[in-house]
């Protein structure tokens, strides 16, 4: 084997190993999300910069990254991230924002009035 197509191979390792590692962050914050438990922001943030990361360093694209999280997405709230946020959602939420939102507590009024 050259020594490029070890690069190479090393590369898609990588790649693998870091878009590996974002879909078990992206799926352990919705599956959280789903079942109305918090997700600390950082969690949030710091999968947001592996995301970054991933595109600045070539290892995927914004499109790839997008439809690697929205199966995520699906898989713990049995809908799209478009079905949920509107087919526009990335003009809301621009790259590398992550759509990580907790349910809405319900609130009970604590008077009669």
């Amino acid at each position: 084997m050259t020594v490029q197509q070890k690069m190479t191979v090393r590369g898609i390792a990588s790649m693998e190993t870091l878009t590996g590692e974002l879909k078990q962050r992206w799926t352990a914050m919705f599956t959280a999300l789903a079942t109305g438990d918090d997700v600390p922001p950082a969690m949030r943030l710091r999968a947001e910069g592996m995301m970054e990361s991933a595109v600045l360093l070539g290892q995927a694209s914004v499109e790839e990254l997008d439809r690697a999280m929205d199966q995520c997405y699906e898989r713990a709230f049995r809908n799209s991230i478009s079905e949920d946020f509107g087919a526009d959602w990335r003009e809301f939420y621009p790259f590398p924002q992550i759509p990580a939102m907790g349910l809405r507590a319900p609130v009970y009024p604590s008077t009669n009035d």
